[in-house]
């Protein structure tokens, strides 16, 4: 029988994607976590439209496509998008694993999701058919030993960007090229976008 391939599901809203989302993927796939990494993009939620600056769901995997397109393993999924919404990771996480019987998901999450993820919809179906891959975030400390056996910490570069600071550095025509790709940064200033 050949070998699942290891694929990473990395899953967020990425209004925009940035050098801290890109170079975690990088991390994980040089350092043998997974063979290759899907950015999720999430669908924007009907409930929440006018209460932030979310561009549409187009505009936001047309960004990711850019910030990854020199790097073969990492990839951008509308996946979610199909989906019955609200869209809960333990339903896309099965759907994923009906509609790809040769990939082995990986769920990747950041140490904040890891304390709350008891209060995520059905957790223990998620550990119980995918390893969690947690990277460190500021603020939220993570014991690799207490955690539970198909859960890993990842030994990650902690990158202290965030994509709110960079709209809001962008809607105040401030330099916001320290945390994205060139060639995002130049389609968002084409476009108007968080102007």
């Amino acid at each position: 029988m050949r070998k699942r391939i290891k694929t990473g599901i990395y899953g967020g809203s990425f209004n925009p994607i940035h050098n801290g989302h890109t170079q975690l993927a990088e991390f994980l796939c040089r350092e043998g976590y997974v063979d290759e990494l899907w950015f999720l993009v999430s669908p924007q939620n009907p409930f929440k439209q006018s209460a932030n600056d979310l561009l549409d769901d187009q505009a936001r995997l047309e960004l990711a496509r850019l910030a990854i397109k020199e790097n073969s393993n990492l990839h951008v999924s509308d996946f979610e998008f199909t989906l019955p919404r609200p869209s809960y990771t333990y339903k896309t996480l099965r759907a994923l694993r009906q509609t790809y019987p040769d990939r082995e998901f990986l769920l990747v999450i950041g140490a904040d999701n890891w304390q709350a993820f008891d209060r995520w919809a059905e957790p223990e179906e998620i550990r119980a058919h995918h390893q969690i891959l947690v990277y460190p975030r500021t603020g939220y400390p993570l014991d690799p030993l207490q955690l539970p056996e198909q859960v890993t910490a990842v030994p990650s570069p902690i990158i202290d960007l965030s994509s709110t600071e960079l709209r809001k550095a962008i809607h105040d025509g401030l330099d916001a090229s320290y945390g994205l790709n060139p060639d995002v940064l130049k389609e968002i200033l084409a476009r108007g976008y968080y102007q």
